[in-house]
């Protein structure tokens, strides 16, 4: 299969020559790699245990705190050192579900698909009550409420989804068609990201100007009102049972008060709101307990390293990371614990077939990626620069690369170079070996809204591998469906593979990867 990369031209540069020869991939050592992470894989363990075994990993919960000790411990065992959790900063309080259900009793009873809003209250024991339909668009029209929410569970008009879907299928592999146009520069002014929100949430606005209801609003008079439980629809995409969670209230220590929060499943919302609506009396009961963790205010990466062996580029990096927090409705298996055991994988592997890189290996295991890459953005603050003024630390010269992996279980089929224009001919040759295995593409085009950007903001290689998108906006991303079973075996030893030998790759070459020009520095915008 022919590689998708633009740089035909430089082929025929005799200065390309060397480069070439040094970056040809060991034929010995990768046939090692591809023997034990192909055939000898422990990467599905790795994935149960910091699923099934942790739990749900909210930033500063327990479950997280679980899956980095163990984490921890494994790492260990595998014979990497200087491994530990390591604080980032302040990130603010835990959270967590212990108890949560709800039903509508009346007029029949029905079990409610729901999850709370993350660092929202719980109902603080059971309650029992009607649910009122809460309609006003301005805010003068929440005069007719005041005294009538107290004890009540409150719904807001939401729209509903188009149920059937006649598009395009949920989970799909890239076709040779596909990654052609990956491989082509985007269009001005184009990019990639995550999808955005939006759709027919349940807690919208109503009239503009000084009398306009914002969301904010709506929450301080339901909370001034004493309502005992708000219902949320989940947002758009979140139909036949599967939720997409978000956070109902600030992890800040300072965070403001808010009333009892719950997402539920499109079609109950639908139907509550249509009985409501049609003037019949709902009553539903409910027991939701969360709790607060606020001893430990700090944010926690997971650290280890394989030490370099040449005297003079062992003081070098080569680093690999996913994210290892998930959200709270799952156990988070695509979003990340995949990217977060490949990754322990590869170290692995390089262990088991007894490499010696010539750089120091480090992988991170970052926390707080879903409020916003806090983790690696600490991390790369302490220990290399701070995009704010982008004075550099002396750690900031020593890194030649960070690989992630953040799309969800499908394998990888290549790499965004992230506009590093020099590294393409050298991502070519190291991945000729795994063609057969459905990996080809080289792009020059970034991909965002993960954690390699945080290395990349400061002007060090970072990069994001490109991936099969399996049923993961669709399905799985923060969602109540995003679980162990969602992992495809075969998918994850594929993945691992290919990392391990990037990384050995990077570790070995004689020369730390090209960089592009030094970013200028962000400063914070005033308010």
């Amino acid at each position: 299969m022919k590689i998708k990369l633009l740089y035909s031209c430089l082929l025929l540069a005799g200065t390309m020559g060397t480069a070439f020869a040094q970056d040809t991939p060991d034929p010995v050592m990768t046939a090692k790699i591809r023997e034990e992470g192909l055939k000898h894989s422990q990467v599905m363990d790795i994935a149960f245990h910091l699923t099934d075994a942790s739990g749900p990993r909210l930033a500063g919960s327990p479950g997280l705190k679980r899956a980095q000790d163990w984490a921890v411990s494994t790492l260990k065992s595998w014979g990497l050192v200087n491994t530990a959790r390591e604080s980032w900063g302040k990130f603010g309080k835990g959270w967590e579900v212990q108890k949560n259900y709800i039903a509508m009793t009346a007029p029949y009873y029905h079990a409610i698909i729901d999850i709370p809003k993350a660092w929202t209250p719980g109902t603080n024991g059971p309650i029992k009550t009607e649910v009122v339909y809460l309609k006003a668009d301005s805010l003068s029209d929440l005069a007719k409420y005041k005294g009538k929410l107290k004890g009540k569970i409150i719904i807001t008009d939401a729209r509903p989804p188009a149920e059937q879907n006649f598009k395009t299928p949920e989970a799909f592999r890239w076709t040779d068609h596909q990654l052609d146009s990956i491989a082509q520069p985007p269009a001005p002014g184009g990019g990639r990201g995550f999808p955005g929100g939006g759709g027919p949430g349940g807690r919208r606005g109503g009239a503009a100007g000084g009398n306009r209801i914002t969301p904010a609003a709506l929450a301080q008079f339901e909370l001034d009102e004493n309502a005992a439980l708000i219902l949320t629809q989940a947002r758009s995409g979140s139909v036949d049972g599967t939720i997409f969670t978000s956070n109902g209230a600030s992890h800040a220590d300072t965070a403001h008060a808010v009333s009892p929060n719950l997402e539920t499943s499109v079609e109950d919302y639908q139907r509550i709101l249509r009985l409501v609506k049609a003037g019949v009396k709902v009553e539903m009961e409910a027991d939701i307990k969360t709790e607060f963790f606020d001893k430990d205010l700090d944010g926690y990466n997971v650290i280890g390293e394989i030490p370099g062996t040449d005297p003079n580029l062992k003081p070098q990096l080569v680093m690999l990371g996913a994210h290892l927090d998930s959200w709270h409705g799952a156990t988070g298996g695509t979003d990340n614990a995949a990217g977060s055991a490949v990754m322990m994988e590869a170290v692995r592997i390089l262990k088991a077939v007894g490499a010696k890189p010539r750089r120091t290996i480090r992988i991170a295991l970052w926390s707080s990626e879903e409020e916003g890459d806090l983790g690696s953005a600490g991390y790369v603050k302490n220990h290399f620069a701070d995009l704010r003024d982008m004075v550099l630390k002396p750690e900031h010269d020593k890194v030649s690369a960070y690989y992630n992996i953040d799309n969800g279980t499908g394998k990888i089929r290549g790499i965004y170079q992230q506009s590093n224009e020099k590294a393409g001919p050298i991502f070519a040759q190291w991945l000729q070996p795994f063609h057969d295995l459905g990996a080809t593409t080289v792009t020059i085009r970034n991909t965002s809204s993960t954690d390699h950007e945080s290395f990349d903001n400061v002007g060090i290689p970072g990069f994001q591998f490109i991936q099969d998108d399996i049923d993961y906006f669709a399905r799985t991303w923060h969602t109540n469906q995003d679980t162990y079973d969602k992992i495809i075996p075969a998918d994850m030893m594929q993945m691992a593979t290919i990392v391990a030998s990037f990384v050995y790759n990077t570790a070995q070459r004689d020369e730390m990867l090209p960089r592009k020009p030094l970013p200028a520095p962000r400063p914070a915008r005033g308010r």
